[in-house]
């Protein structure tokens, strides 16, 4: 997840898929989690294709789906110098680095490329991202307050990243987003006309609940209708997680739409 605004330096070390993935990340400020173990176990990426991440933020996603995909290659952008060193860190930290790399700079400049500074459009087999959820102008924090700006953007920038992203994939790529279920409009309509086939699975926190997140992938260039999943529970009754949701969290299950 990429934005700018101070960040603290005081890092933690969180393990994911069952201490497979080291991430250093700010104590404060965005802190990547189940959203993104579940993001990158949705894309349905083989041995030898190509992803690419809009806003990597510390990387937990693109470190996920290499672990899990062995022989992926993904290729990331951040524009926030706090997040970027983490990555490069947890990238090297991981053991990754012959296969993810970090690209300094804005997902807004991605199809303005002049000098080749970033790779060209329509070259990537799968594309995924991990939005800020919230609009900015429906938020009460103060601007300054850097977690607020992790979660939040100014109202069109949804629209921005799925586009970036419709771009960047090659014909019949996939294109997977983590959201607030609230953002499903915003995300449909920028979609059409762009990609089909969309896959929305939702995240329901426990039995009976309304789902917390959704999951949504969609097919550049495809015409076929749209399919609501079941999605899953992530916890049961005693509060713990749920056997299929272990799967995906610590075990590196996928956790496929199609």
């Amino acid at each position: 997840m990429s934005e700018t605004g101070a960040i603290s330096t005081d890092v933690t070390e969180d393990r994911f898929l069952n201490g497979r993935i080291v991430l250093r990340q700010p104590r404060k400020g965005y802190r990547a989690g189940i959203d993104a173990v579940f993001l990158a176990a949705a894309i349905p990426c083989r041995p030898g294709e190509s992803a690419f991440e809009a806003g990597m933020g510390a990387g937990a996603a693109s470190l996920c789906l290499a672990a899990r995909v062995p022989g992926a290659r993904v290729t990331g952008i951040e524009r926030n110098e706090v997040y970027a060193a983490l990555a490069r860190q947890n990238i090297a930290g991981n053991g990754m680095g012959d296969r993810v790399r970090l690209l300094d700079g804005d997902v807004r400049d991605l199809t303005r490329n002049p000098q080749g500074t970033f790779p060209p459009v329509a070259s990537f087999d799968h594309v995924f991202a991990n939005p800020p959820y919230h609009k900015r102008e429906d938020i009460t924090a103060s601007p300054s307050d850097p977690k607020a700006e992790a979660h939040s953007m100014a109202g069109a920038e949804l629209e921005t990243w799925v586009k970036m992203l419709a771009a960047m994939a090659r014909p019949r790529g996939t294109i997977t987003l983590v959201q607030r279920p609230e953002a499903l409009p915003r995300l449909l309509q920028a979609l059409e006309g762009r990609a089909g086939d969309i896959r929305i699975a939702p995240l329901f926190p426990r039995p009976h609940e309304a789902a917390s997140l959704i999951i949504l992938q969609a097919v550049k260039g495809s015409r076929a209708a749209m399919r609501l999943l079941p999605g899953m529970v992530l916890h049961g009754p005693a509060h713990g997680f749920t056997d299929a949701a272990e799967a995906v969290l610590r075990h590196g299950a996928a956790f496929p739409l199609r």
